[in-house]
């Protein structure tokens, strides 16, 4: 079989969703299934739709127009789309056309939409963002209540709720203090314009702890935006594995194409490597090394979690390099490898790792779900 690929099991990508989707529902919050780790991946976005999540985010337009256009070019009806990256002024045109709802935080972005959604006679949905603590995207509080203002003013767009990023940036733990102030900002939103929010998001699978635990007080968090958690099993503070669910959904192997006795000390003077400064050694005699096919450009080699008497010493461009402590390694054999969040997103995008997906039992393909329009797209 080619390699290096990575080896998806979409039985278990179900799984790990549909667990999550069950659980979060006794709180009363559904899920946006994101897919912007799997490169927009028709068919972990059709496991994910299988498993019951209500609809499916991305952070990039590139993602979102081949799930919009799955199943011989015909345009799901049924599956609602959110950009979770605030749009770009060069993309709204696409955002509109290819999404039903978009975050954002810049009223000049909100008013190019409006402008663009009148042009195409559609009605765009807008999920604000609000600051809450971990300084990436988002709205200051304090300004909240004019920025409602302007939108819920502005032609061809709906204010669909309010939503908040933590984690991502600055570690900052979502918890009961920030999750209460994104329900207090949406009962003052709700009591000064007379209205109902129908999504407030409070965030990712960072959130997973505080929104699963038995004594958080949910209040109006009605939605959250989970990718990593369902991927990977683990929850995204710790990376501790989340009870019940699969951590191997996705593994990687790679091929070794050298196999050989070396000095565990580098011979000479040392300056940088091709990527900055060389890692201090120690010398610990001979040891058994080998190579593998893959490297940098296409993994975390920090995020590789490796088999038992395996460990990495390093990587260039195309060369990962790991020494085997128990057995001799083999040119031509295989090694797998579990992976955290950035290793597979490189890993994703990589186009030198093939994408290899299996399932027992047979999931359909994305186009079957929803009621399909016969409307197809240029």
């Amino acid at each position: 079989m080619v390699a290096p690929r990575l080896e998806i099991d979409l039985d278990k990508i179900y799984h790990n969703a549909h667990e999550l989707v069950t659980r979060l529902a006794e709180h009363r919050i559904s899920v946006t299934g994101i897919t912007k780790a799997s490169l927009g991946s028709v068919e972990i976005a059709n496991a994910f739709l299988q498993a019951g999540v209500t609809g499916l985010g991305d952070s990039r337009i590139e993602n979102i127009k081949p799930l919009r256009l799955a199943g011989n070019h015909v345009l799901f009806s049924d599956v609602p789309m959110t950009l979770i990256r605030s749009p770009m002024l060069s993309q709204v045109a696409q955002v509109v056309r290819f999404t039903d709802i978009s975050c954002n935080t810049e009223i000049e972005v909100i008013k190019q939409l409006s402008f663009e959604a009148q042009k195409q006679n559609r009605i765009h949905q807008i999920l604000l963002m609000v600051e809450l603590g971990d300084l990436r995207e988002g709205i200051m509080p304090d300004d909240l209540i004019d920025v409602v203002g302007e939108v819920i003013g502005l032609p061809h767009i709906f204010l669909k709720g309010i939503g908040a990023n933590l984690a991502c940036r600055c570690g900052v733990v979502p918890d009961a203090t920030n999750m209460a102030l994104l329900s207090d900002l949406t009962a003052q939103i709700e009591s000064v314009f007379n209205l109902t929010l129908d999504v407030v998001s409070g965030g990712n699978s960072a959130n997973l702890r505080w929104a699963l635990s038995a004594d958080s007080r949910i209040g109006r968090i009605n939605n959250l935006r989970l990718g990593e958690a369902i991927l990977l099993g683990r929850e995204t503070l710790r990376r501790q594995p989340i009870d019940g669910l699969s951590t191997d959904a996705i593994k990687l192997v790679a091929e070794v194409i050298e196999s050989k006795v070396k000095p565990s000390l580098p011979t000479g003077d040392i300056a940088q490597t091709a990527f900055g400064d060389a890692q201090p050694v120690s010398d610990r005699g001979l040891v058994r090394q080998a190579i593998l096919a893959i490297g940098i450009q296409d993994i975390d080699p920090c995020g590789m979690q490796t088999p038992s008497g395996i460990n990495v010493l390093g990587a260039s461009s195309d060369h990962l390099i790991i020494e085997s402590s128990e057995n001799k390694l083999f040119v031509g054999e295989e090694l797998a490898f579990e992976l955290d969040y950035c290793a597979l997103v490189r890993a994703m995008t990589s186009p030198f790792v093939s994408k290899i997906y299996s399932s027992r039992q047979g999931v359909p393909p994305a186009y079957a779900f929803g009621k399909m329009r016969s409307q197809t797209l240029n």
